[in-house]
């Protein structure tokens, strides 16, 4: 069941995104580190209704976050679409012990659908450039890589914006 995380699930959330942040270099992926994914950026997303986890058999097992603004680290690049009605998809993460069971396409449907209902023109997120499975996910499911950005201190290596067309 996929729900509107609260405040009270932030403990929660935040061990799932440390196992996977440890899973990820244990990988050789570089992606999330003591700087991001913060306490501070999840208490915004629940206080603003756009934090969602995913539970099962009361257990929280993953996490989305869906944004009506767009970072500040967005503007320089060349969207497809307008900077107007967008949401931007952050902080998807699902705990390691369940990976590979389709927790994260269950997220990423959830998303589109709420963006269709919405009437959002597109569906905007960014993923690491050397997080191979994610590049792939996002690619088969229509997503269009468009320009780099950088986040100095969580990697020196780029990562990837996409956007979808709804």
């Amino acid at each position: 069941m996929i729900r509107a995380g609260t405040i009270s699930d932030i403990d929660s959330i935040l061990n799932i995104t440390k196992s996977c942040a440890t899973h990820m270099i244990q990988n050789g992926i570089y992606q999330w580190n003591e700087h991001y994914p913060d306490k501070d950026s999840f208490v915004n997303d629940a206080e603003n209704t756009e934090l969602y986890v995913y539970v099962e058999n009361e257990k929280l097992m993953a996490c989305i976050s869906l944004c009506n603004e767009m970072d500040e680290v967005y503007i320089p690049v060349t969207w497809k679409t307008k900077n107007q009605n967008n949401l931007y998809i952050h902080r998807l993460a699902v705990h390691p012990d369940f990976q590979k069971k389709g927790v994260g396409r269950d997220l990423m449907n959830f998303a589109e659908n709420f963006a269709r209902k919405k009437e959002y023109k597109s569906i905007r997120l960014d993923t690491f450039s050397k997080n191979k499975r994610n590049l792939k996910f996002y690619e088969s499911r229509g997503y269009h890589r468009l320009e780099s950005i950088y986040f100095p201190k969580q990697s020196e290596f780029p990562f990837y914006c996409y956007e979808l067309i709804i």
